[in-house]
Parts: C-alpha cells; sequence; structure tokens
C-alpha cells in the first residue's frame, strides 16, 4: 500500500486502496453549514482528499464574515501528497488559507483546540486495513478506552481519534458507513459518542449515496464534545444527498444500550412494542434459546471439494470416500424441508450433493484425485495449505436446521430432514435436546411470522445489492417463537404446514407469512389484528428501504 500512497498521479485505484470517495457537493455543505457556526471557529478536516470539505468550510466562514473579511484559515491531515497539493490550489481559489499537513492521521498528536471537525473518513475494510496504520489506529482508540476488535475497519478508529481534536464544546460532522448502525465491532464508537457528545444527530438516506462504495453511509452530526452523555439521538431521513434541504420530520430515538445495535431507530416504537410484550410473557424468546447457531466447513476450493452425482460417477469414487452435501449457496434453502428426495433432485440438476472426504486408507480413485488436486495446486490454499492430510476438511455433524446466512428477502430456515453436511454458505443451527423433535418438525414454519420477519432485519445487516445478512452472533439473538408456545400452537401449525410449504414453492413468501400469523399469533390472542398490520407495515418498510439502497447502488 506505501508505493501507492507515494504515487504521483492520484488514480481511482490509489484512492480505493486508502479507502478514499470523494463526497457530493450538497453534503459538504450541509455538514460545513451545520458544524460551522462562528465566523472564528478553527475547523480540521482529518482526510482532506481533494478539499470538497474545506472548500465548502472556506464558503461558509467567508459567509459568515462578509466577503471583504480576511481569507479564512482551515486545517487539513491527507496522507496523499498529489490530492494534498490539489486541496492547498482548491482552498487558496475558494479564498481560504490552507494548512494541510501530509500524514496518516493517527500520526498527528491530538490538539483539542478545533470548533469543527467535518470529514468523509477513509472506509478501508478490516482485510484491507492491515500494517502499521492499523496499529497505531487500534492505538489511538485505545488511549480514550475505545477497545477495537481485528475486524474493524478504518472508520472506527478514524472517528474517535477525531473527536480528540476538538475543544470543549466543539463538533463533529462526518460521513460514515451504516455499518455505524449495526456491526458488532462498532459498539464501542456507539457508547463513546453518548458518552462524550451532548447530542447528537443521524441522517439517513433512502438510496445509496456512494454507488461506487458499495456500502451505505449516514451522517453524524454530534455536538457539545465533553459534555455528554446524551440519552438520545435525533434521526433525519432524506432520499438522497440533494434532498438534504427537505427532509422528513425529524424523530427522537433513545436506545436501550447505546453500545448495541441502533437498527431499532429505523423502526416506529409502536412495530417494537409487541416483540417486546411478547418476550415478557414467555411466548417469545431469541434463537440462542434454542439452540447453538455455528458456521459452516470451510473447504479452501469448493470447485475441487464439491461434487456432483455425475463428477462422482466420472472419477469412479467410492462413497466412503464422500460425505452427504448441502450444496454450495442457499437457492435450495428457500422451503421448510431439505429432504432427500430434495436432495436426489438437486444431484439431477448438476448441484454438488457430494464432499469428497476420503477414509484415511485411501481408495485407488480417492488416491489419483488427491494427486489431480496436488498437480492442479489445490494443496496450496490457504486452508489447505494449514491442514494435515490437506484433502481432508475438518468436518462438523449434520446440523438439525439449516440457516440462510445472504437473503435478498428474509432469512429461512430448513429442516435438515436429509442429514447433509453444510459449508459456509449457510450456518447450521444444533438444536437442544430437549426441544430437538420440536423445533426439527415446526421451528421452520413458526419462524415465518410477521414479528420473526422484522426482527430478522432489526438484527442483520445490509450489504451491496439490498442483500440482509445474519452472521451467527446475530442470529443467536434473533427473535423466535417460544417452544412454550409453539407446543401450544403445535396443532393448528401442523394444520397449515402443507400449504405453507406449496406457496413457499410458488414464491409467494407473504401469502405464507400470513397463514403462520393467522395460526400461531392471532387464533391464540397473543396479539391484536392491529399490532401484527402495525409490525407487517415496519417489516415492508424496512425490506423496501434496504431494496431500494441495494438498486440505488447498482
Amino acid at each position: 500500500m506505501s508505493s501507492l500512497l507515494s504515487a504521483d498521479v492520484d488514480t481511482a485505484d490509489v484512492r480505493k486502496a486508502r479507502g478514499a470517495f470523494f463526497t457530493p457537493e450538497a453534503i459538504t455543505r450541509f455538514i460545513s453549514d451545520w458544524a460551522i457556526r462562528n465566523s472564528d471557529d478553527l475547523v480540521l478536516e482529518p482526510s482532506t482528499g481533494d478539499a470538497a470539505f474545506l472548500v465548502s468550510a472556506v464558503e461558509r466562514l467567508r459567509r459568515l464574515s462578509g466577503e471583504a473579511a480576511e481569507a479564512p484559515r482551515v486545517d487539513g491531515v491527507e496522507i496523499h501528497a498529489s490530492s494534498a497539493h490539489t486541496a492547498r490550489s482548491r482552498i487558496e481559489e475558494a479564498g481560504g488559507i490552507p494548512h494541510i499537513t501530509i500524514s496518516d492521521f493517527f500520526r498527528v498528536k491530538p490538539q483539542p483546540r478545533y470548533s469543527a471537525v467535518i470529514g468523509n473518513p477513509p472506509y478501508i475494510r478490516y482485510q484491507d486495513f492491515t500494517g502499521e496504520s492499523r496499529t497505531r489506529s487500534r492505538e489511538a482508540a485505545l488511549k480514550v478506552g475505545v477497545s477495537l476488535t481485528a475486524l474493524a475497519s478504518s472508520w472506527a478508529a478514524f472517528t474517535v481519534h477525531s473527536a480528540l481534536f476538538l475543544k470543549p464544546g466543539g463538533r463533529m460532522g462526518l460521513v460514515l458507513p451504516a455499518e455505524l448502525l449495526s456491526v458488532n465491532y462498532a459498539a464501542a464508537v456507539r457508547q463513546f459518542l453518548f458518552d462524550k457528545f451532548r447530542s447528537i444527530e443521524l441522517v439517513l438516506f433512502k438510496e445509496q449515496v456512494f454507488p461506487e462504495a458499495e456500502a451505505d453511509v449516514v451522517l453524524l452530526l454530534a455536538d457539545g464534545f465533553g459534555e455528554g452523555p446524551t440519552d438520545h439521538a435525533t434521526i433525519h431521513q432524506a432520499k438522497d444527498a440533494s434532498a438534504l434541504a427537505t427532509m422528513d420530520l425529524p424523530l427522537r430515538w433513545t436506545p436501550p444500550d447505546p453500545a448495541g445495535k441502533w437498527t431499532g431507530l429505523l423502526v416506529n416504537a409502536d412495530a417494537i412494542e409487541p416483540l417486546r410484550s411478547l418476550k415478557e410473557a414467555g411466548h417469545f424468546t431469541h434463537l440462542e434459546a434454542w439452540g447453538d447457531t455455528t458456521l459452516g466447513m470451510v473447504t479452501g476450493n469448493n470447485k475441487f471439494f464439491a461434487l456432483s452425482p455425475a463428477r462422482v460417477a466420472e472419477l469412479g469414487l467410492t462413497r466412503r470416500d464422500l460425505i452427504r452435501l448441502s450444496p454450495p449457496g442457499s437457492a435450495h434453502l428457500r422451503g421448510l424441508e431439505l429432504s432427500n428426495t430434495q436432495m436426489t433432485s438437486l444431484g439431477h440438476e448438476g448441484r454438488a450433493t457430494w464432499l469428497f472426504r476420503p477414509s484415511e486408507s485411501l481408495s485407488p480413485a480417492a488416491r489419483a484425485y488427491v494427486e489431480t488436486g496436488h498437480r492442479a495446486g489445490v494443496d496450496q490454499a490457504y486452508k489447505c495449505r494449514v491442514r494435515k492430510p490437506w484433502y481432508r476438511v475438518p468436518l462438523l455433524p449434520a446440523a438439525d436446521l439449516l440457516l440462510t446466512c445472504m437473503n435478498a428477502d428474509t432469512p429461512r430456515l430448513t429442516t435438515n430432514s436429509a442429514g447433509a453436511h453444510h459449508l459456509n454458505s449457510v450456518h447450521g443451527v444444533y438444536l437442544r435436546e430437549e426441544d430437538k423433535a420440536l423445533g426439527r418438525e415446526l421451528l421452520p414454519l413458526a419462524s415465518l411470522n410477521s414479528i420473526t420477519l422484522l426482527n430478522a432485519e432489526m438484527v442483520g445487516r445490509s450489504y451491496g445489492g439490498g442483500i440482509l445478512k445474519l452472521e451467527p452472533r446475530e442470529a443467536d439473538v434473533w427473535a423466535m417463537p417460544s417452544p412454550h408456545l409453539i407446543r401450544d400452537r403445535e396443532t393448528q401449525l401442523r394444520t397449515v404446514k402443507t400449504k405453507v410449504g406449496r406457496l413457499l414453492q410458488q414464491g409467494k413468501l407473504t401469502d405464507a407469512v400470513h397463514l403462520v400469523d393467522q395460526a400461531l399469533l392471532l387464533d391464540s390472542g397473543v396479539i391484536t389484528e392491529d399490532a401484527v398490520k402495525t409490525v407487517r407495515d415496519a417489516h415492508r418498510n424496512m425490506t423496501a428501504r434496504r431494496v431500494t439502497r441495494g438498486r440505488s447502488g447498482r
């Protein structure tokens, strides 16, 4: 990465490597106007780039002081020399005096003297955010008690470090990934913001602002540094950057736990209340109460290890060379059950329903296939290279239920009647012994209720293309009907099970959910029609928002 940063020409690849996505003028102007209150405010942009924010800051300062006043000074930090040169020129053209430091921001010691810190921190995912800069970033955050995990992307430490340049009462306006609201590693950042600032405002967008970044963003407007804590945030929504002047009416939102996920702020309190009441009454719980959710197996090379029946026959492999496998992906897991019959059909369609995992004593066909993999370099893939022997994938027991983790509509639980093993394209749920029979038969069906679907949108996270992702830790807290409620309604659920299965085969998820709502919730009297309608409306709005943002990013 250092060679990229020292390049004379600032190319798209160089900008992407350091997480730079330049910001629309509508946003830089909006944040500058919010953050800069007086003509003598001292302003810092810690990731200056081409000075889009500092140009807006100069314009704001000149408007506040009058065009004839002395040229305002603005400060910045920029790691890339070519960008810093461009930034200085643009600030001077706008009528300002630039003070740009060329440095890694985490090398700059905080001086708490700025009235406003504004900008768009670099967004580098943890896989690419490595080396000394990463180490320094975590050390900087730790100095103020913010402990970041190894999974944290660059913006998290950047946000904390930026705040330390504010004088008491100062303001911070940043463009941040929407990960701020939902990812586990941002918990410490969320707590820091609520602890340190007098007020927090968030601006959410209904459409993507940075399609090239493949990530949603929020605007963080944090006021009154050192004057916290606060107990609530004010939420605004805008269609896109051009609609910031005509945002929806603000909403006051108080999180149960500032460190917890903030996805609840997207849901009307009336839609959250039914789940709270049902949990309190023992009718709902979370998935972890049913059992353990785990990641699937990692082969290191699915093309080599996951085989179709036709390929197995071609290679002459024997049954002792193979393990029954739910094919890679999850498109086949949209119903209530993965059965032996369905596995046979998938195999006839050419899907990989077998995992190559030979016994310790290799058959002649297995030995030949291992040698083929060796010649092709499969054994040099990281996951293969670190295990002995390289061709024996670490085996997990067949799960009771399979859970789809990447979803265009909603996560699905599927009964694993075929006893197939699963790869890391899905999760496995291992039910507790006392609830195993009930859970295998009815939990996938009962989970298709409106409350569980809404909660999935709240505990999961939105990815590019409008996909909802659910990791095991998030699945653990996903709201589920309790064993008590399902036992109480098992006759009614069995009555609708076949029809729900047919509706799912036809792609009629909404109709299937309505049937489950009736059998599980409404006929039992644990919730009213009006409450279910409120929950359904909230789920529809959250799903539409996720899908719309995904489409706007294509």
